[in-house]
């Protein structure tokens, strides 16, 4: 980087701590205001942060990845995770589902859901704990990325036997680590809102370029990394990678790791299939921490779209970069080898002086306001479902704001810690999303739709899940994704119905309660069963339009993200009939869904 790109990046820094600094004193209050923002927080700064959060560097690395080795296609593959598809439940029920229980955390919630007795305790307890390890490992794989795409500019030397990416990590994290310990949600929200603009600002300059400087040839190569560790050219047609319409096989050599894509229908249907499960059962963690912050049902919907909509213009800026590693490869015939290379090789070969250094900053924006939301949500299980109800019942709120500074420093660490056994981003991540997220999907989905659940069912599916996910990420690490998917989340689902059947269920008071307030749909018949008609014909109602509107959000989100790739693709054609289809579902969405957002609900 020239001088100029390095004084973007230290103003940049220093801003940062600067914002997250000046929050310091209001999230000292208690911890309400250190983990929700007093829940006084507006839905778009809530939204905008909830985007800064998803765009992460490893993540982008790995979609850029993803494009530039299958094409267009590649798009499908991040129905596993990139694309965040839970964001169309999470607009239409899940998220106003969540806020309605005025909880602090997915643990707390438990308590909620299955009383205050023995079972809702354990529930909370191993909820708290599955969730706290997910945080760790999710800390390191973005750690990982970040420190990956760090360490190729800034040139950093080994430090006390560390590797330059390592130690790229320690200082990302660092930095992050010292804003969110202060300044809690208030500070990562409005933190993330700068950083927010900064993403979109290098995206739209990153489209640009690539629209304006660079078309791909009629054919031209590509490279995928090898099993035995090499990497593998293949040659295709620009008609063929820009094509977005998925085909049912593709055509990856054996000795190829993107061979596990060939079955490429397959691979789509199960990556769907999981990912309607996984949203219909809500989530964790930062996500569901802006939905518990929320001060209302329409804000919560009103921040998932605003949310969701920023996230669009990650995919045309993926897809800008990997035209441009393609271009610049097979114009010079230095051909990106290491698909996860493409992104870094672009910024240092292709962006000018300037506009690099603003970029760099705005991807180590969506790195840090990944790490401080994670580590933010994760020390709230700690401090709220550990400490404070099974260690120290009486803490005072300094107390608990000491436990949540030290909570995140914990985090990090041992986030830090399992950086040095992580060598494949996307192979922790496909770990990570169809296994640890396996370990956890069953009871998650199952407490919402079915009665009889209890906490002893949630517990035991959630111990058998994770135990499972563990066992094979280290001694079954080369496992097909669905083939993991499907173990865990079998055994975890025997484990929950077993469990429940031979215990009793939990008290009636506590379901018709956590009824009465959420309004779920599902098997519900012994609770509803001694409700007036009145109200249990307003709750089939709402989830009547409910259930249409996200059968039209999930293809909604799809289409919207692919149409704006479509535009950098420069696949004319597809791009007018994408649009027409859009529009078509954007105003169903409009009249089934947004029109009759909750108004009313302002409950603080």
């Amino acid at each position: 980087m020239a001088i100029v790109d390095y004084i973007i990046v230290a103003a940049y820094l220093l801003g940062i701590l600067v914002i997250g600094m000046w929050f310091e004193r209001r999230a000292s209050k208690s911890i309400d205001s250190f983990f929700l923002g007093d829940r006084s927080l507006k839905w778009w700064a809530l939204g905008a942060s909830g985007m800064a959060s998803n765009i992460d560097v490893s993540g982008t690395m790995i979609n850029v990845a993803l494009i530039y080795a299958l094409g267009a296609q590649g798009y499908f593959i991040e129905i596993r995770g990139g694309i965040v598809l839970i964001m169309a439940f999470m607009m239409v029920f899940m998220g106003k589902w969540n806020r309605r229980a005025h909880v602090m955390t997915l643990a707390e919630w438990m308590v909620f859901r299955f009383g205050d007795s023995r079972q809702g305790k354990l529930a909370r307890l191993v909820c708290a704990i599955a969730i706290l390890m997910s945080t760790v490992a999710i800390t390191g794989y973005f750690a990982v990325g970040s420190g990956k795409f760090i360490g190729e500019f800034l040139q950093l030397p080994e430090i006390l036997g560390m590797k330059p990416d390592f130690v790229a990590s320690v200082i990302m994290v660092a930095i992050s680590l010292v804003y969110t310990a202060a300044s809690g949600l208030y500070g990562v929200v409005w933190t993330d809102v700068v950083q927010g603009v900064l993403i979109l600002i290098s995206i739209f300059v990153v489209i640009y370029i690539a629209m304006t400087q660079y078309f791909l040839p009629e054919t031209f190569v590509i490279s995928t990394p090898a099993i035995d560790g090499g990497f593998i050219p293949q040659t295709v047609t620009r008609d063929a990678w820009t094509n977005i319409i998925p085909q049912w096989n593709l055509d990856f050599p054996s000795e190829s790791k993107y061979a596990i894509y060939n079955l490429f229908g397959v691979s789509i249907l199960f990556y769907l299939a999981k990912t309607v499960i996984e949203g219909s059962g809500g989530t964790g963690g930062y996500m569901i921490q802006r939905y518990y912050a929320a001060r209302s049902d329409r804000d919560a919907g009103l921040l998932s779209l605003f949310w969701t909509v920023l996230l669009t213009f990650r995919w045309p800026f993926t897809a800008a970069i990997a035209i441009m590693a393609i271009v610049y490869g097979n114009s010079t015939g230095n051909i990106v080898q290491d698909p996860e290379l493409a992104l870094p090789t672009v910024i240092d070969k292709l962006i000018p002086v300037g506009f690099k250094g603003l970029l760099i900053a705005g991807l180590m924006s969506a790195a840090m306001s990944t790490f401080v939301s994670i580590v933010n949500a994760g020390a709230s299980y700690w401090v709220n479902d550990i400490y404070r109800s099974f260690i120290n019942k009486d803490a005072s709120e300094k107390t608990l704001i000491n436990q949540s500074r030290l909570a995140s420093i914990m985090v990090v660490v041992g986030g830090l810690l399992l950086t040095l056994f992580i060598t494949s981003i996307n192979q922790i991540w496909g770990w990570l999303t169809m296994s640890m997220g396996a370990g956890l999907i069953v009871p998650l989905i199952i407490r919402w739709y079915w009665w009889r659940l209890n906490g002893y069912g949630f517990t035991a599916g959630v111990f058998v899940g994770m135990t499972v996910a563990i066992v094979q990420g280290l001694m079954f690490p080369n496992v097909p994704e669905y083939v993991s998917f499907l173990a865990v989340s079998l055994l975890s689902f025997a484990g929950t119905v077993v469990a429940t059947l031979l215990t009793e269920p939990t008290e009636r008071e506590t379901l018709e309660k956590f009824f009465l307030r959420t309004r779920p749909f599902g098997f519900w018949g012994p609770v509803t069963a001694s409700l007036k008609d009145e109200d249990r014909n307003a709750i089939k109602k709402e989830n009547r339009r409910d259930i249409i509107s996200a059968l039209i959000a999930v293809p909604w989100q799809l289409l919207l993200f692919a149409t704006a790739m479509l535009v950098v693709l420069r696949e004319n054609e597809m791009l007018l009939y994408a649009s027409v289809l859009l529009a078509i579902l954007s105003f169903l969405l409009y009249k089934i869904w947004f029109k009759n957002l909750d108004t009313e609900s302002e409950e603080r």
